[in-house]
């Protein structure tokens, strides 16, 4: 229903009471701002169907001769199907180039892409904590004030503040996370965070055997590699442009974003780094994992009760 619109249905109703309560047609459409004919229109389908006829009608033409069969929108599909370009399939059929694309489109065939079934998603997971671990980076905006997206003014916002990276990792069997907010994705940093991440696991009696990283530069880097070599890791890259390989450390930092980085509106940068091993203590030790069967990541770490307890007080 329009938000202008004159006469509701329930509008409608009143206008047929009214009427036959006595009023005229034209006095009517004077107090209701509509024309004569509206009324006459009105009360016309309320003598031929009913209350059933004051309702909204479809819009769509009872008649429509250049509507396509269905046996040739089936065909425009096969021969889609097929890999025929729509221009080939309007030559082949005799019809518009026009009306094959319109076609294509509501079938949602217009890319070839499309044609092509989706990858079933393939799930793995390591049996032990520190068989494999992710790591990913994500470039945040520096925050120097409260932004436009809180206060709704875009004169707030913090050009040239700046970027922050927040390196994360995340071990594949128990999905125990462990991030750092650095100044740059640089080879230097991406070593430095190699190693306090195998530090980390570490100190919670898990041995790191590889690592899994896309293909940036900072970890193609020579001094990458003799840092996983220094260490005893095996370093274990993702295909080109398939970031779903390394899906944990991408979902991973999705929930990040969503439940730390921007959850609260943060007065400066420091405030947002300061509030993150809080968050992180929270994701590792109480917060439900729902790829874990909504339990803690440390639960699946592999202490003994009394570790954690000692860990945790």
């Amino acid at each position: 229903m329009h938000e202008n619109a004159r006469l509701t249905p329930l509008g409608r109703e009143d206008l047929i009471r009214r009427l036959e309560a006595g009023a005229t047609p034209r006095s009517l459409a004077r107090d209701l701002g509509v024309s004569v004919r509206t009324v006459y229109k009105w009360r016309a389908r309320y003598r031929k169907h009913g209350l059933e006829g004051l309702r909204d009608r479809s819009s769509r033409p009872h008649h429509s001769p250049s509507r396509l069969f269905p046996e040739m929108i089936s065909r425009i599909e096969t021969l889609r199907r097929e890999r025929r370009t729509g221009e080939q399939i309007a030559r082949e059929l005799g019809v518009s180039r026009s009306t094959v694309f319109r076609v294509l489109r509501r079938l949602g065939l217009n890319r070839l892409k499309r044609l092509d079934p989706p990858e079933p998603a393939r799930r793995y997971e390591r049996e032990r904590p520190g068989e494999l671990i992710h790591i990913d980076i994500k470039k945040l905006g520096r925050i120097e004030r409260v932004g436009h997206r809180i206060t709704g003014d875009r004169r707030d916002r913090s050009r040239g503040a700046g970027w922050e990276y927040v390196h994360v990792c995340v071990d594949d069997h128990s999905r125990l996370a462990y991030t750092e907010v650095l100044p740059n994705e640089r080879k230097e940093s991406a070593v430095a965070f190699l190693k306090s991440a195998v530090a980390y696991y570490a100190r919670l009696g898990i041995r790191v055997q590889r690592v899994m990283t896309d293909n940036g530069s900072c970890y193609i880097s020579k001094a990458f590699r003799k840092a996983c070599k220094k260490l005893g890791l095996r370093h274990v890259r993702t295909r080109p442009y398939t970031p779903r390989t390394n899906g944990k450390a991408e979902r991973f930092i999705q929930t990040a974003l969503r439940e730390w980085a921007y959850a609260r509106a943060y007065a400066h940068s420091r405030e947002r780094i300061q509030y993150l091993p809080r968050w992180l203590h929270d994701y590792n030790w109480h917060r439900p994992h729902g790829g874990i069967g909504n339990k803690p990541p440390m639960s699946r770490s592999g202490l003994s009760v009394n570790n954690v307890l000692r860990l945790h007080s």
